[in-house]
């Protein structure tokens, strides 16, 4: 294969990473976690990247004043205790499928921008001290702690053809701005997510890129170089024994796999969707993403990430990347652009799911890297009258559905202007280990390069009050 269609193959390549201090990992045996009487199959992300306002969105305070509660009102939902914001009818219908859990903080370990908050909410771990130092600079590293999908990934057993983890239709965020935090990090390369891409242009279009074969590459010729690659990779490791090196090799051999698998092309054909479903999840990127998700949730992926693909061309309106960093006018952008397309296509997703009986044995969730201030107005885009938003690390929300959750119901409590949690506040690495725990990865134990045992997640208790 050429080297750009072998680096496509390759699906992210060293490129994405950038070499930085090694980060400490508590060493000892890893402590056997409980899990869910009959684990989910698999899981589904849907990040909503930028910051999603949680209390425009699921946690609206209509008693507070004007500042904080804004413009949107609460509408009544099939759930018994849900309220969503007036601009989301159709997924009120189906809040008795879906519990929302309010009040998560990261309690001040954070720092307020994006890196950090991805990375956070990602993996269950809070940001190291390289965070505070880089803020929004600070480059994945292979020492991260790995992202939560990774771990599914790794721990699950293997998928016959297709990758543990998928992402799409994107990799956030542009680089040189990588979020950190989506990658496996020290667990190793081999338990990355595989990136498929998806355009604004051709939203239907889902070819994989990253398991194409070049213009005229037959697999015939593709198994020639295929040896020929195997040799060379011999000679390097006979040379060079690093983990990298060993990492990127067994990258190679999966997107060969992919390469010759049949079925691989026939779980990325959304145009064979009919029109009629097509059209009830939206003719937009975003749309098309979560119905590529349904099809990879029936193709038995263990682990599938939707990242919310920002539009640019609301970028200066919203003074942000066009996604939900609304720091400026925050309710048009809400009301005329994220909301309305948010909703179509996530109530489709949840009624599509519900309808084919796959949502019992699938987890869902909706989160984001942080929520909203509050108090309206972002000094960053005019104040008062800019009717931004900031970032608010404090406070956020996340959507919680399937897999034996039941619907209808909300987890923790925010105060009166949904500023902080009211009693008892719930962090990243609660939901994080509310994930294993529907999953059923009771053995978080991993080794270093010197085959010493660490837990690849201390803190955190999950949400078992959710279920049942």
């Amino acid at each position: 294969m050429d080297r750009r269609a072998f680096l496509t193959a390759s699906t992210m390549g060293l490129a994405s990473l950038r070499f930085g201090p090694a980060l400490n990992a508590s060493t000892g045996p890893g402590v056997t976690s409980p899990t869910l009487a009959k684990p989910a199959k698999s899981t589904v992300l849907f990040f909503l990247c930028g910051g999603a306002s949680h209390i425009d969105m699921w946690d609206m305070k209509p008693e507070a004043p004007l500042e904080f509660r804004g413009e949107f009102k609460p509408i009544r939902t099939t759930g018994a205790d849900v309220r969503l914001c007036e601009h989301l009818p159709l997924l009120a219908k189906q809040a008795h499928n879906f519990a929302m859990v309010h009040g998560i903080t990261d309690g001040g370990l954070a720092t307020g921008d994006h890196h950090a908050g991805y990375y956070y909410n990602l993996t269950g771990h809070a940001p190291d001290i390289t965070f505070k130092q880089q803020g929004n600079d600070r480059r994945p590293y292979p020492e991260d702690w790995p992202y939560m999908g990774s771990v599914v990934g790794m721990k699950r057993p293997q998928h016959p053809t297709l990758p543990q983890i998928i992402s799409l239709p994107h990799k956030p965020s542009k680089l040189p701005y990588t979020r950190p935090g989506q990658f496996a990090g020290r667990i190793g390369m081999e338990h990355d997510p595989f990136y498929v891409n998806g355009s604004f242009d051709e939203p239907l279009k889902f070819n994989a890129p990253t398991i194409s074969m070049g213009g005229g590459m037959t697999a015939a010729r593709m198994q020639d170089r295929h040896a020929l690659l195997n040799a060379m990779n011999q000679a390097r490791r006979e040379l060079d024994q690093e983990a990298a090196i060993q990492n990127y090799v067994k990258q190679q051999e999966r997107a060969f796999e992919l390469l010759s698998s049949s079925s691989t092309t026939s779980a990325f054909d959304i145009k064979s969707e009919p029109q009629k479903l097509r059209e009830r999840y939206g003719n937009t990127i975003n749309g098309t993403s979560l119905l590529m998700a349904r099809r990879l949730v029936e193709a038995g992926v263990p682990f599938v990430t939707v990242f919310w693909k920002e539009d640019e061309s609301i970028a200066n309106q919203c003074k942000s990347a066009g996604g939900w960093d609304t720091h400026g006018d925050n309710f048009n952008c809400l009301r005329k652009y994220l909301l309305p397309q948010f909703d179509q296509a996530f109530s489709a997703f949840m009624e599509d799911m519900s309808g084919r009986g796959l949502l019992d044995e699938t987890l869902v969730m909706v989160t984001s890297e942080m929520g909203r201030m509050p108090k309206v107005g972002d000094r960053r885009s005019g104040g008062t009258t800019g009717a931004g938003r900031d970032h608010w690390t404090a406070c956020m929300s996340v959507l919680m559905a399937g897999a034996g959750i039941r619907g209808g119901q909300v987890i923790g409590e925010t105060d009166a202007r949904a500023e902080l949690p009211k009693d008892l506040p719930i962090r990243p690495e609660d939901i994080t280990k509310t994930v294993y725990y529907a999953m059923g990865i009771s053995d978080l134990e991993a080794k270093d390069k010197l085959g010493r045992p660490y837990n690849l997640l201390d803190e955190g208790k999950p949400l078992t009050e959710l279920f049942g």
